[in-house]
């Protein structure tokens, strides 16, 4: 059982439009994490949200290189790069936090994947493996040492947020039934051998007790 303490914070990772079914990029069943993430933020103090937050043209996006298909992978400056759909583009309707999201406790938004020419799929880091978003030095500041995760998806955006939360020296754990995957090629596979591999727990939500 996971009790939620004070050095404890929920990370709701990229609950938005776009990424629920009807959306731009839609991870399947994605509107189903809602439910279990409301209920995650009732039993935390501290709650930080992530929002994927691209301007037009971004590097990542199929349509910025012609030619080009969806989700074929190319090599950009900071490495190799999956070519999405347009989406989560700022302002737009796609990239506002999903209707139903009931988290009051929030206390920060973490805007990523704004730069450009870099894409983002951690809340850590931007995909250059170099940038940091800040969120690291935040926790730190603020006491906490426990990151429990949910959100989309788990083979992106939440796996590669609970390694670079371990890789920073927190505590990590995903919520598994607060989460969803796009999982193709394998990718949720080795997204759960990475996790494994870096000491990241994974758990259902009812080993979270209020």
């Amino acid at each position: 059982m996971i009790t939620p303490a004070e050095t404890d914070v929920l990370l709701v990772v990229d609950v938005q439009r776009d990424f629920l079914p009807g959306g731009a990029l839609a991870v399947p069943d994605g509107d189903a994490v809602i439910g279990p993430v409301n209920a995650l933020g009732r039993l935390f103090a501290h709650v930080v949200l992530t929002q994927d937050w691209h301007p037009p043209g971004h590097a990542s996006f199929a349509s910025s290189h012609p030619g080009r298909q969806l989700f074929e992978t190319v090599r950009l400056a900071h490495g190799e790069q999956v070519l999405w759909p347009d989406h989560c583009v700022m302002g737009t309707p796609g990239a506002a936090l999903a209707e139903g999201l009931d988290l009051p406790a929030a206390e920060l938004v973490i805007r990523k994947g704004y730069r450009p020419g870099i894409d983002s799929y951690s809340a850590f880091l931007e995909a250059d493996r170099r940038t940091p978003t800040g969120l690291a030095g935040y926790l730190r500041e603020r006491g906490f040492t426990r990151v429990v995760l949910c959100g989309l998806a788990t083979d992106y955006c939440v796996g590669w947020s609970a390694l670079d939360a371990r890789a920073a020296g927190f505590a990590a754990v995903v919520v598994e039934d607060a989460c969803r995957a796009i999982d193709q090629g394998g990718s949720l596979a080795r997204a759960h051998a990475a996790m494994a591999e870096a000491g990241v727990e994974r758990v259902r939500l009812e080993a979270v007790a209020g």
